[in-house]
């Protein structure tokens, strides 16, 4: 097993908690689609038990108002939460090259300077680093858990993803900013 830097890491922690967030909007996604369903069932349900004491055309006005209500409930929960995604996918590439944007000027700063003492603190960290990452993977597989229940038994919720892309990035950054120290 290799050992890993704490870009690399830090990489997999932020990922990992844009992953958990993004199985919270799955479970908010899926929850909320799940009640709406319920209120036409509930609504339609109640419109047929009044049976004659409502004209036909009352009924109908009833079921196509409260269609209505709940496509718009529905229109309102998917562009949240999509938004919500967008949100998350730009907040994790944005972490994720800060953090390849700090580990790539740590390189050059101790090329600069001779002293190595953010590489000893970066190796001193990964341990404490590794650490939390074990339990904000343990948090993603609750998220997932989590959203599969509100999902229902018929249901069962993807764990979300994320490009994990960066840990080449930062190792191409790295050489890079070596090279331009050493020319």
């Amino acid at each position: 097993m290799t050992a890993k830097n704490l870009a690399t890491v830090t990489t997999e922690l932020i990922e990992s908690y844009g992953n958990t967030a993004k199985n919270v909007i799955n479970a908010y996604r899926v929850g909320n689609e799940r009640a709406v369903s319920y209120v036409n069932q509930s609504w339609a349900a109640a419109v047929k038990k009044t049976g004659t004491r409502l004209s036909a055309d009352v009924r109908g006005n009833a079921v196509a108002a409260q269609k209505k209500i709940t496509a718009l409930y529905a229109q309102g929960v998917t562009l949240t939460s999509d938004g919500a995604d967008v949100a998350v996918n730009k907040a994790v590439e944005l972490a994720e090259k800060g953090v390849v944007q700090v580990a790539a000027n740590a390189s050059r700063f101790e090329k600069a300077t001779g002293v190595a003492a953010l590489n000893t603190l970066a190796v001193a960290a990964v341990p404490a680093a590794q650490a939390v990452t074990k339990v904000a993977v343990k948090l993603e597989a609750q998220s997932v858990a989590l959203a599969n229940k509100i999902a229902g038994s018929a249901a069962k919720v993807k764990v979300a993803s994320v490009k994990r892309t960066v840990t080449k990035k930062a190792a191409v950054v790295k050489k890079a900013a070596a090279a331009k120290v050493a020319a």
